[in-house]
């Protein structure tokens, strides 16, 4: 199935992919993707019943939304792309993740809103995991069955507000042989909240595509381009921690639940002079962004400065 989440009429509706031009509308009930995976097996039925029967929209006629509106959570993975290892100085062998908040989703063709205060705003394209089956500790040979489909995410980010909410400090750690029992560690530590969650710093969509039409997340291939231009054409193969790896791991700490998206990573090979994605400074630039994954779809949103 390829499933996404529109506005139309002032109301949220599942759309199911019908053609490149149209859509095909489910009933009422279900008003985001959430509600498909909450059905369980019986959405099957509803949705090949909409397919049958269901009258076809144009795809022009609808708005955007998030597909899975509201997660419980947004889990991000960090630096964890293959093709740069020598990028990292040091750092741990297992996933490092972040938390981004729901409410900086936006929708495919909807605006990411800057100011100029937020300094540099780059893009990351990266393949998103959406939850279907929830749990914890679960084992990297179930991992799979555990999820529902596939997205694709812009996870922005503002290095600018990244250094203005670093801080350098001597971080206070145990030690039994001082008098005082403790001892200063020159330590950096930064915070996200800001730099990868803000409003609008999280375009996902349009589409979720189901795993039985994704035999292999790890052989797709992801661009991204600004304005037309291609800046970074890479592969899902590249990823340094699988899709199985990072559910199994986060899984260990946090219950996952359905409906949870966790964005695997940046395609980060370049495709052009200066053709980074760190270049591309939408706050300066403005323009469109696109996000495109192989068997997934696009993922475009203007920029739009507040």
């Amino acid at each position: 199935m390829k499933l996404g989440t529109v506005e139309i009429d002032g109301a949220p509706r599942v759309a199911v992919s019908a053609d490149a031009e149209s859509v095909v509308l489910l009933p009422s009930e279900f008003a985001d993707v959430a509600d498909v995976i909450a059905a369980g097996p019986g959405a099957v039925e509803v949705v090949d019943a909409a397919r049958r029967e269901g009258a076809r929209v144009a795809v022009s006629e609808v708005v955007w939304l998030p597909p899975v509106a509201r997660p419980g959570k947004i889990l991000c993975v960090a630096l964890n792309n293959s093709a740069n290892p020598d990028r990292i100085m040091s750092g741990p062998d297992t996933p490092a993740m972040f938390v981004k908040p729901s409410s900086s989703l936006v929708g495919h063709g909807r605006p990411i809103r800057v100011r100029e205060s937020f300094g540099r705003v780059h893009p990351e394209p990266e393949l998103a995991v959406v939850i279907g089956r929830g749990g914890a500790d679960i084992p990297v040979g179930e991992a799979v069955g555990h999820v529902f489909g596939y997205t694709i995410m812009n996870d922005l980010t503002s290095p600018t507000m990244r250094g203005e909410d670093t801080f350098h400090y001597r971080a206070i750690h145990p030690d039994p042989e001082s008098d005082d029992g403790i001892r200063y560690v020159d330590s950096w530590v930064s915070y996200p909240a800001r730099y990868k969650g803000s409003d609008t710093f999280g375009p996902l969509g349009p589409w979720v595509v189901t795993t039985d039409e994704v035999p292999d997340p790890h052989t797709l291939q992801i661009t991204c381009s600004h304005d037309g231009v291609l800046v970074t054409d890479d592969n899902t193969a590249n990823l340094r921690f699988s899709v199985a790896e990072v559910v199994s791991f986060a899984s260990e700490y946090m219950t996952l639940e359905a409906g949870d998206v966790i964005a695997m990573g940046t395609a980060l090979k370049k495709s052009a002079k200066g053709g980074a994605v760190q270049n591309v400074d939408l706050t300066r630039l403005g323009g469109v962004i696109e996000v495109s994954i192989e068997g997934i779809g696009t993922l475009s949103n203007p920029v739009e400065k507040r």
